[in-house]
């Protein structure tokens, strides 16, 4: 994992470094593209895939030996991008199913479910991942591997992760026809939620009225 790496005029496939560079930089490219609303019946389908993935990737980082930086302090790299576009823009493909719950930490015993929004989650992974890649683009390898895994297991693997499982619902329910409820008055200004907030109002947000603005039916049986 040298620094020498992004130097070298034929990056080596196979080193570590530059797969998973690979990988952060193709998960960027790819929601940065979705964000933009080409194909937005496309928007989920695309997005399971990209954060598949991605976590991929972060499993190869947390099952990686720590990753220690070369320099006792992190680099200054500057005012980080900005994402809100890329968080509006998702949020209204991503209407009326952006918000969800979650259990932040499943081994928290009786820790009650939060309010998620996709689009904000996915803007916080990606500002993670950005982070890091500039460090990398600086030719700070050890550096960026070092962030990428530290904020995997602090941040975006988490965020990842429940984002990965929301999509995977969405999908889930449309392909298989089943009706997907409306949690009624979710929202993520709400903090925490006891049992009664959790309760679903059954028929008024079905798998077809979900499926059909996201370009998606429903799987046929032969």
């Amino acid at each position: 994992m040298s620094d020498a790496t992004l130097h070298a005029t034929e990056p080596d496939p196979d080193d570590f470094a530059v797969q998973i560079s690979d990988q952060i930089e193709s998960f960027l490219v790819a929601v940065t593209e979705v964000a933009k609303g080409d194909e937005p019946g496309s928007t989920v389908p695309f997005l399971l895939l990209e954060v598949s993935q991605l976590l991929l990737a972060g499993g190869r980082l947390g099952a990686h030996e720590d990753i220690v930086p070369d320099e006792r302090y992190e680099p200054d790299l500057g005012p980080e991008g900005d994402v809100d576009e890329l968080r509006e823009n998702l949020a209204r493909l991503l209407d009326p199913v952006d918000v969800y719950s979650e259990v932040f930490d499943p081994y928290e015993p009786r820790k009650a479910p939060v309010p998620a929004r996709i689009s904000d989650d996915l803007a916080d992974v990606i500002t993670d991942l950005r982070h890091g890649m500039a460090h990398y683009r600086a030719g700070r390898t050890t550096e960026a591997l070092w962030w990428w895994q530290f904020s995997y297991f602090s941040n975006w693997g988490t965020t990842a992760s429940a984002t990965l499982r929301a999509l995977h619902s969405v999908l889930a329910h449309v392909r298989l026809n089943q009706p997907l409820e409306e949690l009624d008055g979710l929202d993520t200004d709400q903090g925490m939620m006891g049992d009664e907030t959790l309760e679903f109002e059954a028929g008024k947000v079905m798998a077809e009225e979900i499926g059909g603005p996201l370009g998606m039916r429903p799987a046929q049986r032969q």
